[in-house]
């Protein structure tokens, strides 16, 4: 369904000759290039905690030790485990979630807002038909955003699970053991931070228009065009802000500066404006998820 989907995206692109030029694709490109780098700074910036990790690998080798038998080497871990935790736990201000992954996930979607709202119709339609599944195949490929993602243990809730264990393990009741340290396991929390890649690239847009503005305007509109036409597809796709300035009042905006640069390309000031505003209404638009 996928594949069909996209190729139905490309033959529409032909059909209706809804290109951008090489240069805004170029400079498109180029912003999704320097989100991801930045991105990457801020998972570097994600202080995984060691102890934390080797509590959760002990927890899976204790699993491994009972399902062999060895209830003596499962305790052994189970209080190497605990250890850690406690010293993760003795800590002063010790967060209530605790950091042991981070991963980046890039999805862009490839096709125009009016593939968008083709591909919306088919969902709808499909689920009329109670064709769920299908009709998620094509709402998943609707995103366009690099995410965050950061895997953390809950720190009020595992430890004493480990405990409760090792008390079950006393008590040689292993089979309750497992049940408490499989849960253990499901309990982590994902906090996703979702960034949508059109508003980052209608800021680089306009920020390359507001570059080359006086020497040459019809690149200048060209971004301009492109940038519109990014502010677009993030608000087809769904991605809101909590910022007071809306995606019609940035389209106008753009419009103004479209305007001076056509006439007597005095536009340095709007060009300023008009990049705050985005940039606000982007850092707004950004959302952290917790799975």
């Amino acid at each position: 369904m996928k594949r069909v989907l996209l190729s139905l995206v490309a033959a529409s692109l032909v059909a209706t000759g809804v290109f951008a030029s090489e240069a805004s694709k170029a400079e498109s490109k180029k912003a999704l290039s320097e989100a991801k780098v930045q991105v990457q700074k801020e998972q570097k910036e994600v202080k995984i905690v060691q102890e934390a990790v080797d509590a959760v690998a002990l927890t899976h080798k204790v699993l491994i030790e009972l399902d062999k038998g060895n209830k003596e080497q499962a305790l052994k871990y189970l209080k190497e485990a605990i250890g850690k935790l406690e010293v993760v736990l003795a800590a002063p201000n010790a967060p209530a979630l605790i950091p042991i992954d981070s991963a980046i996930e890039v999805v862009d979607f490839p096709g125009s807002v009016k593939d968008i709202k083709t591909a919306l119709i088919t969902a709808k339609a499909l689920l009329r038909e109670n064709k769920i599944q299908e009709a998620r195949r094509i709402l998943d490929t609707l995103r366009s955003e690099i995410v965050l993602k950061v895997v953390n243990l809950p720190l009020a809730s595992y430890p004493a699970a480990l405990k409760l264990a090792a008390k079950f393990l006393h008590e040689d009741r292993i089979e309750d053991a497992k049940a408490v340290l499989n849960t253990a396991l499901s309990t982590f929390v994902e906090i996703d931070v979702i960034t949508p890649i059109p508003l980052v690239q209608a800021i680089h847009l306009v920020e390359a228009a507001k570059k080359v503005a006086k020497e040459d305007k019809q690149k200048a509109l060209e971004y301009l065009a492109e940038a519109k036409m990014a502010l677009k597809k993030a608000e087809a796709l769904g991605y809101v802000s909590d910022s007071d300035t809306t995606y019609e009042q940035l389209e106008e905006m753009i419009e103004q500066v479209e305007k001076e640069v056509k006439g007597k390309n005095k536009a340095e000031k709007l060009f300023e404006e008009l990049i705050n505003k985005l940039k606000e209404f982007k850092e707004k638009a950004i959302q952290t998820i917790n799975k």
